[in-house]
């Protein structure tokens, strides 16, 4: 059985979407609780450090994820951010479909769940 992966989100998930996530035993830090603003190197470092997928719809983590082998996971949204049901629906389906999500580029758009191996 595995448990369910720590996740650092982004400050562009909506907060109805991380209580959601909590709501479904996710251990989540949102960035804005940790300090507002922070850069995207040290979103990266914090999420090392604790060993926290991100989340986020910044498309700059993608490339960010396929160039530092150090970055624990990055879950991609690709999807309009209008719809914070929407949203949560998306990532709480995609969570579940990859299953362990460490050491993987998951991009989830309207139709599908991409998966890239990152090492």
């Amino acid at each position: 059985m595995s448990s369910k992966p720590k996740i650092l989100a982004d400050e562009n998930i909506p907060k109805s979407t991380i209580q959601a996530l909590r709501s479904s035993g996710y251990d989540v830090v949102p960035v804005w609780e940790v300090k507002p603003g922070l850069s995207d190197d040290q979103i990266i470092e914090l999420s090392i450090r604790d060993q926290r997928i991100i989340i986020t719809f910044d498309k700059d983590f993608g490339r960010l994820a396929l160039t530092n082998p150090n970055i624990p996971d990055v879950v991609l949204m690709r999807i309009p951010p209008e719809n914070p049901e929407y949203i949560t629906h998306r990532i709480l389906s995609a969570l579940e479909a990859v299953g362990d999500p460490y050491g993987k580029l998951v991009i989830v758009r309207r139709k599908i769940v991409k998966i890239i191996p990152l090492r």
